[in-house]
C-alpha cells in the first residue's frame, strides 16, 4: 500500500460517489479506498498498446492524477491495439489525443502529459513526482532505464510486456522484493528479441496485459489482495495457458544488492551479440538510400538485391527483383550467393534493423560488398514508389 493519503482531507462528490458506487459497495474498498485512489499519483510511461487499456481503466477506477510519457505521434498502423486513439486521432500528438479520451472518460481526474523523451537525466526527478510507475516500454534500454530509476526512487514498477502471441506481467518493488535486473542483469544481445514492429503482437494481447497492469496498481494503492511482488505472470494467447514463475532477489544484483554497482543512472545500450561472444565484429557494411538502389535497377546494373524479411511480410509487399532469404536462414542459405561473392549484394528489410545485421554476416563471410539499404522496404515507400502498401 502506498503510504498515508496525500491529501486526508481529501472528500468524495455526490457525483462521484454516484460514479464509482460499484467500488464503494466492496468492503476491500470503500470510501476510504477510493479517497485513497483519488489522492493517488500514477505515471504510465509509454502510451501505446500497454498504455491504452492501463490508463483507460486508472481513469475509470478515480485514479486522481495520471502521468504518461510519450513523445510520438498516433500511425495508422497503431490503431490495431492502441485502442486510446481513433482514426480521426492519426497525425495527432499522442498525448494530445489520449488526454482528450481519457478525460471523456472521466472528467475528474487529472492527466499530466510529458512529451519527452525518458533519459538518465530527468527520470528520477519525474518518478519522485508520483506513487507507482507502470512500465508500457517496447525496447530494452528505456526498460531497464525504467526499472533502475524505480529502484532509486523506492518506486514500485508495474511491468508488462508483449511479443507476438505471449504477454508477461509483474511487479518489481525492490524494498520488498525483486527488480527487474535480478531476473535480466544485462541487456540482451541485440536483435536476439525482435522490436513489435518486425515480429508482431496480436492485437487483444496488449489490451490483455496492460489492463492486468492496471489491476496490479490499483492493488498497490489500495492495499489489498498480494500485488505480484517476486512474481512473473506469463501468458501464452494461442493455447491460453497461464504460468507463474516466482522469483527471487539477487543478493549480487547490480542495482539492488548488497554491494550495487549502479548508484546513478545511464543509458543501458543493447550490446551487440558478437561482443557477448567475444567474438571480433567486422566494419559496419556499407550502407545505399533507397534512391541509390533505384538509380541501380534502373541502370540494370550487375548486383543482386536480398528481401531477409519473414515470407508472411514478403507476401504483403515486395520490392520488384528482390530475391527472398529471410534472416535466420541466410546462412544456411549462403551457398546459394556464392556466383554473387565479387559483385555487389544489397539487403534490405522492413525498416533497416535486420538488413543491417544480414549485411554485416555476408561480410563476415567474405562477400565484401555487402551493403545495407537504408531504411528499408518503408523508406522505399514513402520516397520512391507509394503505391508500396506499408504495415
Amino acid at each position: 500500500m502506498i503510504g498515508a493519503l496525500r491529501d486526508p482531507s481529501v472528500e468524495l462528490t455526490s457525483e462521484e460517489i454516484r460514479r464509482y458506487g460499484r467500488h464503494l459497495v466492496l468492503p476491500e474498498v470503500g470510501v476510504e479506498g477510493q479517497k485513497r485512489l483519488k489522492s493517488a499519483r500514477v505515471l504510465a510511461i509509454g502510451a501505446g498498446g500497454l498504455g491504452s487499456p492501463l490508463s483507460l481503466y486508472l481513469a475509470a477506477a478515480g485514479v486522481g492524477t495520471i502521468g504518461i510519457v510519450d513523445f510520438d505521434a498516433v500511425d495508422s498502423s497503431n490503431l490495431q491495439r492502441q485502442i486510446l486513439y481513433s482514426t480521426d486521432s492519426v497525425g495527432k500528438p499522442k498525448l494530445e489525443a489520449a488526454r482528450e479520451r481519457l478525460l471523456g472518460i472521466n472528467p475528474n481526474v487529472r492527466i499530466e502529459t510529458h512529451e519527452t523523451r525518458l533519459t538518465p537525466e530527468n527520470a528520477l526527478d519525474l518518478f519522485r513526482r508520483y506513487d507507482v510507475i507502470a512500465d508500457g516500454t517496447d525496447n530494452f534500454p528505456t526498460r531497464y532505464l525504467v526499472n533502475d530509476a524505480c529502484v532509486l526512487a523506492d518506486k514500485p514498477n508495474v511491468y508488462g510486456s508483449v511479443s507476438r502471441f505471449e504477454g508477461r506481467v509483474s511487479v518489481f518493488w525492490a524494498s520488498i522484493g525483486p527488480c527487474y535486473r535480478c531476473l535480466y542483469p544485462e541487456p540482451p544481445p541485440e536483435g536476439l528479441a525482435p522490436s513489435c514492429a518486425e515480429g508482431g503482437v496480436l492485437g487483444v494481447l496488449p489490451g490483455i496485459i496492460g489492463t492486468l497492469q492496471a489491476a496490479e496498481t490499483l492493488k498497490i494503492i489500495l492495499g489489498i489482495g498480494e500485488p505480484l511482488v517476486g512474481r512473473l505472470v506469463l501468458l501464452d494467447a494461442l493455447k491460453m495457458e497461464w504460468r507463474r514463475l516466482d522469483l527471487r532477489k539477487d543478493p549480487d544484483c547490480p542495482v539492488c544488492g548488497g554491494n550495487p554497482s549502479i548508484r546513478e543512472l545511464a543509458d543501458s545500450p543493447v550490446v551487440p551479440a558478437c561482443e557477448r561472444r567475444n567474438v571480433p565484429m567486422s566494419a559496419d557494411a556499407a550502407e545505399i538510400s533507397v534512391e541509390e538502389l533505384r538509380d541501380k535497377i534502373e541502370r540494370k546494373d550487375d548486383f543482386i538485391l536480398i528481401d531477409v524479411r519473414e515470407p508472411h511480410e514478403y507476401d504483403i509487399c515486395r520490392i520488384p527483383g528482390s530475391r527472398l532469404i529471410p534472416l535466420g536462414q541466410l546462412q544456411d542459405r549462403v551457398r546459394e550467393l556464392e556466383a554473387f561473392k565479387g559483385k555487389e549484394i544489397a539487403v534490405h528489410c522492413r525498416s533497416g534493423g535486420r538488413s543491417s545485421r544480414a549485411a554485416k554476416i555476408l561480410k563476415d563471410l567474405g562477400f565484401s560488398k555487402a551493403v545495407n539499404v537504408a531504411g528499408g522496404i518503408l523508406a522505399w515507400s514513402e520516397r520512391i514508389d507509394p503505391r508500396v502498401p506499408q504495415y
